[in-house]
């Protein structure tokens, strides 16, 4: 396994999914259950997401290929799509692109179980969550750079459910200081890749760039 490539799409789909800011979402939408129920959804949520994720990383190519979008396009617009979330986060608000509008946040709000809709989709395994899989799936061009990418996603999807399952107790231990510094760390570090994967992605559209 490509150890330094693991890094790399861990830290990506870490800033971009963050735990940290997420977590608090997670307890707004269990608030009215029992400890049982909260664990339920937490377990929910982590299925989606990891079906979710076995889905993209297989057939997120296949799917532009489907609609005539060149990598290089797509790699340009997800760039840019999760360079708008990073300056969400370094502002300190949430993108509508993953948190919803104000009208879907309140349709959100109404759901008797959070776990798929909107937690899964689109809170964390949104359009930047799906762009940066993709992206760092056809970036891989070996099968250790393909385990990496596994890795880096099994990794962050039992992180997710380790965290939500111990909500409760990490919400009380994690004070909004701790949530909002977390939260701007990783903005910064999310801006550096989409700019990274723009950059990329104009040298090959556009080679005189280079």
């Amino acid at each position: 396994m490509e150890f330094s490539f693991f890094l790399k799409v861990f830290a990506a789909l870490f800033a971009i999914m963050n735990p940290f800011a997420n977590l608090p979402v997670f307890l707004s939408l269990t608030d009215d259950r029992d400890e049982a129920g909260k664990r339920a959804v937490a377990v929910t949520t982590f299925i989606g997401i990891a079906v979710g994720s076995v889905i993209v990383f297989f057939a997120g190519e296949a799917v532009l290929k489907v609609f005539g979008i060149g990598l290089d396009d797509f790699r340009l617009a997800g760039g840019f799509l999760i360079l708008l979330i990073a300056i969400s986060m370094l502002h300190g608000s949430q993108s509508s692109s993953h948190a919803g509008t104000a009208k879907e946040q309140d349709h959100q709000a109404a759901q008797d179980n959070p776990a798929i809709y909107p937690l899964t989709v689109p809170i964390l395994l949104g359009p930047g969550t799906i762009s940066t899989i993709i992206i760092f799936r056809h970036q891989a061009h070996s099968p250790a750079m393909d385990i990496a990418v596994a890795a880096a996603l099994a990794a962050i999807v039992v992180l997710l459910g380790v965290f939500f399952l111990a909500g409760p107790a990490l919400g009380r231990l994690l004070g909004q200081t701790a949530t909002s510094v977390m939260s701007r760390l990783m903005g910064m570090i999310l801006a550096a890749i989409a700019m990274e994967m723009m950059v990329s992605s104009l040298k090959t559209l556009w080679p005189g760039l280079a």
